[in-house]
């Protein structure tokens, strides 16, 4: 077999039996040539063996003191269990579950996901959530020509824009870990759409991460909200499933307080979205906001602390034109009023507004536990 590309060349040998080891799996011999700068051909000879070995040394050396051994018997526990009739994409797009009524999908947390404690963070835990709800919808059939809009809406020009997420976490995955991940959606009144997320630890199956959000209907031109048409509700509602994953009482549907300069503890100012920060709907994607809501939260908070709920209330689109402000206030814990047996150490209040005119772009609340066993509120 031999594939060329430009200057880089890929051949393998004959599958063989490694006789002299005196076992009988299949090793597969990969040759890569490839020119250096200097245009001088260069190899490199892979193995590849079927049956699964511990890699804990390459050229001598161990790998980061990471075993690489225990990563390789997850991934492949995940593919065993994919097989079938399925296509090859299927292990990487999810799968549809409970009379498909709920999406789920699985995700390994990547080194460049995680922050300085090693485990994920904020913003990662909702990019998987949005990439899991993406796929979610295509993989059902309905994806028209926009980013996450049906047929029916991309013939009307209309997208779907979010007006208020609220998330719980139980735990941080760590890097290498796997999450399973299952969406649902449902009818929020009378024009808007509710969608759901569990986040399930792979192995042990035990749910570290729920969240729930509200979406509008917006016309992708005028950039005006407006109602849902027939065409669309008749495209959706076979998919509504009738089941919440965070109980009424811990939802947080109370107003959050606006942040003025005279109640706000910080304000960083200067904030630039970047065009890296856009998305496909020509606005600065929804996860980006949680960085620069945190710029403004003190740097003991983010060290000693962990976020565990944040509820984000989205009051108008953001362009890469507009400077940013972020506002925190923050305060230790007074207790549930409604009887939550949710632990808090600390309660914060945020604002993210246009620097120019002060106009608001998203007000948010979160919660925060100390990381020590001992905590003390500020």
């Amino acid at each position: 077999m031999a594939a060329s590309t430009g200057g880089l060349r890929l051949r393998s040998s004959e599958s063989f039996f490694g006789k002299a080891q005196g076992k009988g799996e299949g090793i597969q011999v990969f040759k890569v040539s490839f020119y250096g700068a200097s245009r001088s051909m260069r190899s490199l000879v892979v193995k590849a063996s079927s049956k699964h070995q511990s890699i804990e040394m390459i050229n001598g050396r161990k790998v980061n003191g990471v075993n690489v051994a225990d990563v390789g018997k997850k991934s492949a526990q995940l593919v065993v269990e994919n097989r079938g009739d399925a296509p090859a994409h299927a292990c990487l797009l999810g799968r549809f579950v409970e009379d498909h009524f709920v999406y789920r999908q699985t995700f390994v947390i990547r080194s460049y996901e995680i922050g300085p404690d090693k485990t994920a963070t904020m913003e990662t835990l909702m990019n998987l959530l949005q990439e899991t709800a993406l796929n979610h919808v295509m993989s059902s059939g309905l994806a028209g020509n926009g980013f996450g809009a049906t047929r029916e809406m991309s013939l009307r020009k209309l997208i779907w824009v979010v007006t208020r997420i609220h998330l719980q976490v139980d735990k941080y995955s760590s890097w290498g870990d796997v999450v399973e991940i299952d969406t649902w959606v449902n009818a929020a009144g009378k024009n808007g759409m509710r969608r759901d997320w569990i986040i399930r630890d792979y192995h042990s199956q035990k749910i570290i991460t729920r969240a729930t959000s509200t979406w509008v209907i917006m016309n992708r031109e005028t950039r005006r909200l407006c109602k849902i048409p027939d065409q669309v509700r008749e495209e959706v509602n076979p998919f509504y499933l009738d089941r919440v994953t965070i109980a009424a009482s811990e939802n947080h549907c109370n107003k959050i307080d606006r942040l003025t300069d005279r109640t706000a503890q910080r304000i960083r100012s200067g904030l630039a979205p970047r065009w890296s920060d856009m998305d496909a709907n020509q606005h600065v994607n929804n996860v980006k906001y949680i960085g620069w809501i945190l710029e403004s939260v003190p740097i003991n908070v983010l060290a000693d602390y962990n976020l565990t709920s944040m509820t984000l209330e989205y009051r108008r689109e953001c362009r890469q034109s507009n400077l940013l402000e972020s506002l925190t206030s923050m305060q230790p814990s007074v207790g549930d009023a409604q009887g939550s047996e949710r632990n808090k150490c600390l309660e914060s209040t945020h604002l993210l507004r246009m620097q120019d005119d002060k106009a608001e772009i998203i007000r948010a609340r979160c919660e925060w536990n100390s990381k020590h066993k001992h905590g003390h509120p500020l």
